[in-house]
C-alpha cells in the first residue's frame, strides 16, 4: 500500500510532458494548447523542458472535466479560472459537485424499477 510523503509538495515540476499527459489520458499536443491558452504554466528547465506538478495535473484534470463532461469551451474555462482566482471561492468544485449529483440523479431516474447494481457508481474526481 503506497504511503504518502510528508515533503510531497504539490507545486513541486517533477512530471516532463510526457509523464504528464499519460497520468491524465491526453496527448502531449493537448498540454501544449492549453499552455498557449493560458491555463496552465508549467515550468521550465535551463534546456526549456515543460516540467507539470501536481497542482498542474490536477488543474488539468478539472479542464477536461469541464470541457469534456460540462461542455465549456476552453475560453470559458478561462473565465471560470479567472473568476475563481478573484473571487477566492471554489467554484469549480460546486460545478463539479453539481454535475456528479445531476448524473447521479439521471442515473438513480433511470434505473427505477430495474435490480440495483453492485455499488458500481462511476468515480470522476480531478
Amino acid at each position: 500500500m503506497p504511503t504518502s510523503r510528508p515533503d510531497r509538495d504539490p507545486e513541486r515540476p517533477v512530471y516532463v510532458i510526457s509523464v504528464a499527459a499519460s497520468i491524465v489520458s491526453v496527448h502531449p499536443r493537448t498540454l501544449r494548447i492549453y499552455e498557449d491558452e493560458g491555463l496552465i504554466s508549467p515550468a521550465r528547465t535551463r534546456t526549456n523542458i515543460r516540467l507539470y506538478s501536481e497542482k498542474d495535473i490536477r488543474r488539468v484534470l478539472w479542464i477536461r472535466h469541464l470541457t469534456q463532461d460540462l461542455g465549456v469551451n476552453l475560453a470559458g474555462v478561462r473565465i471560470l479560472f479567472e473568476l475563481e482566482e478573484r473571487l477566492g471561492a471554489r467554484i469549480l468544485e460546486a460545478l463539479f459537485d453539481e454535475g456528479v449529483q445531476a448524473q447521479e440523479d439521471a442515473e438513480r431516474a433511470g434505473d427505477e424499477g430495474r435490480p440495483s447494481r453492485s455499488g458500481a457508481r462511476r468515480a470522476c474526481q480531478p
